[in-house]
């Protein structure tokens, strides 16, 4: 074995991916907000780039929303409407919860005392309306007796909305039953003592507990479902997540066509004050103007890639999905990124990254390229379907069965093979209803 120290040299073959190239990776997935994001960090460190908005959208919202016309609560408002009224312009929940409280302990008869540690629980409150401190520990704080506390906590559940001020879900169910005109004594000890058995819907187990008939605990059941599990929620309002359309297909003679959606971009162009200083600039400005003159060409370059593998992509899945935009989501073939790799002579990854926070406007509606990508199922019967159109097809029995006689997962199984010539195991069944939110048999059964 040869232990001497010397310099050798030799050839070898690797793949090394540049900077450039991972960030045009990167920018292939990105969304068109995200890239819209990105490019203007690139101006800030380009002083080559100049990003012109494009006004196109801009205008077609400013017309959208002209004197005639208005969007509120996502539907269409006409000023000229006999239904119309200013007061659909109120905001109904300013201040949040907290003020909404406030609000109402202003108008309270007490003492100052009580008034100032219902203030103080108020402003304890959460966004759902509950309330994350014992009382001992408000005690503390405040440095009251326990009992000014309870009695503190008492006045700011007799507010609205019902239920505020609760410690749990169980404590805050019975505030609400316990304000109402005619109280139901057996509702109340149903969540009282069997909230969880009332989960899982044991119903049976229940009415054998409190002795009354299996209906009539199902009657409780329904009535619960009509409380507010979190008051607070209404009066907290997150905000409103947009989304952009990469794409358009639309039926134009009977063809469907896909369009680049490029409103959003902003048109980069070259900053002329600047493109002057690679030629006439000192040697180590026009060095430097010529590296990011470079930089300039490489993102505007691997714009025009993503925005051309998109489009190849979404044109590709159009031709192998037309039977879902003729006929709807039932339709839909199974798909998977292989098939359309293949098609248009990439990688599998290329078409992962560009269909990834992507979204495609079509006349069913909007919906992300990812949905177009589903497994086959039920290979071995004479009809494979995609697991997107089996799931529908539950869906349809469950709606349409008896419910005091639910359909068992076996018996799905049974009538997809029946009905659809779809055949599909009772595991698999199990696991499309359950990402559905679609319950068991047994829990879906109902006493009436």
């Amino acid at each position: 074995m040869k232990m001497d120290f010397g310099l050798y040299q030799h050839q070898s073959m690797k793949l090394v991916m540049t900077n450039e190239l991972r960030q045009a990776i990167t920018m292939l997935q990105y969304s068109a907000l995200d890239l819209k994001d990105y490019l203007h960090e690139q101006q800030l460190e380009n002083p080559l780039i100049e990003l012109k908005e494009n006004h196109l959208l801009e205008e077609a919202v400013r017309k959208k929303d002209d004197l005639s016309w208005n969007t509120i609560d996502g539907k269409q408002r006409n000023y000229n409407d006999d239904n119309y009224s200013v007061i659909d312009h109120v905001k109904d929940n300013e201040g949040g919860l907290q003020g909404f409280l406030l609000n109402q302990i202003r108008l309270l008869t007490i003492d100052n005392q009580l008034r100032k540690v219902v203030t103080y629980i108020a402003l304890s409150i959460d966004e759902n309306g509950y309330l994350g401190h014992s009382i001992e520990e408000m005690a503390i704080e405040l440095q009251e007796p326990v009992s000014l506390i309870q009695e503190a906590l008492n006045v700011l559940q007799t507010l609205e909305p019902v239920g505020v001020g609760a410690a749990n879900l169980k404590e805050c169910l019975l505030i609400q039953l316990r304000q109402l005109a005619i109280r139901d004594l057996y509702a109340e000890e149903v969540v009282e003592k069997y909230l969880d058995l009332l989960g899982k819907k044991q119903f049976k187990q229940i009415a054998k507990q409190i002795n009354i008939d299996v209906d009539e605990v199902q009657y409780i059941a329904d009535f619960i479902q009509t409380l507010n599990p979190k008051p607070g929620a209404a009066f907290h309002n997150e905000p409103a997540k947009y989304v952009v359309p990469d794409v358009t297909v639309k039926k134009v003679k009977g063809q469907y066509l896909v369009f680049l959606n490029n409103e959003h971009l902003p048109v980069m162009t070259v900053n002329k004050r600047y493109e002057d200083l690679i030629k006439n600039g000192e040697a180590e400005v026009s060095q430097y103007m010529k590296q990011k003159y470079e930089q300039f060409q490489w993102i505007k370059r691997s714009i025009e890639q993503r925005q051309q593998t998109l489009l190849n992509v979404t044109k590709a899945i159009v031709e192998h999905q037309v039977e879902f935009f003729d006929e709807g989501p039932g339709h839909l073939k199974p798909l998977t990124l292989k098939t359309i790799a293949e098609k248009i002579q990439v990688h599998e990854s290329t078409v992962s990254r560009a269909t990834t926070k992507k979204y495609i406007q079509t006349p069913r509606g909007l919906y992300e390229l990812k949905y177009f990508f589903t497994s086959t199922v039920g290979k071995n019967s004479d009809d494979s379907a995609s697991s997107e159109r089996v799931k529908i097809f539950i869906k349809g029995l469950v709606d349409e069965e008896n419910k005091k006689k639910p359909l068992s997962d076996q018996k799905l199984s049974d009538l997809l093979m029946d009905q659809y010539g779809i055949k599909v195991s009772r595991r698999t069944v199990a696991k499309y209803r359950d990402e559905m939110h679609i319950l068991s048999s047994s829990q879906r059964k109902r006493y009436e």
